[in-house]
């Protein structure tokens, strides 16, 4: 390869790191390639960008990156794939999905979600736990309507108004 395409292949990656604010470094190794294109598009269903790299230019465009992403550099060994994503949780979900089908490969390596780095094939329940933003959205919009339901409630069951103040009173003692 020559440097020029070398030097266009960082670049390109580079934009990706800055584009996508979660990535996922993948073995995919043991895939033939009927199940890589199955791997591929699942991850276009899911909004995931999958990129084969070679391990020196991910290296280089870390390198050149304004974040510091030194734990990642151990695990550029072997094949490497990069699923870029725009929710952190995405990629570990369709990843365990395929652990769960009893399935070794694709294997993760590693990973940069939510301004952390996780390194190593068992952070991937921690990263399956991730909450998306519109999931935490969505949990502190139930928590906030679960009281005025409540009151909501109890007058529309023709309750009294003292007696539901008596009622929130017992049970907030």
């Amino acid at each position: 390869m020559r440097k020029e395409v070398k030097d266009t292949i960082i670049v390109e990656l580079g934009q990706k790191l800055k584009e996508y604010p979660h990535f996922y470094l993948v073995d995919i190794s043991g895939l033939n390639a009927a199940e890589t294109s199955d791997l591929r598009r699942k991850c276009f269903k899911n909004e995931i960008k999958m990129v084969v790299v070679k391990n020196t230019l991910l290296h280089k465009a870390f390198e050149a990156s304004d974040i510091d992403y030194e734990p990642l550099y151990a695990i550029l060994k072997g094949n490497t794939a990069v699923m870029f994503c725009n929710t952190a949780n995405v990629p570990a979900k369709l990843l365990k999905e395929y652990k769960d089908k009893k399935k070794e490969i694709p294997a993760l390596k590693g990973a940069y979600a939510e301004e952390s780095i996780f390194v190593g094939a068992d952070k991937l329940a921690e990263l399956c736990a991730i909450k998306s933003k519109n999931e935490v959205i969505a949990d502190v919009i139930a928590l906030l309507q679960s009281p005025i339901k409540n009151v909501v409630s109890g007058l529309n069951a023709g309750g009294k108004i003292h007696g539901l103040l008596d009622a929130i009173a017992e049970r907030n003692k």
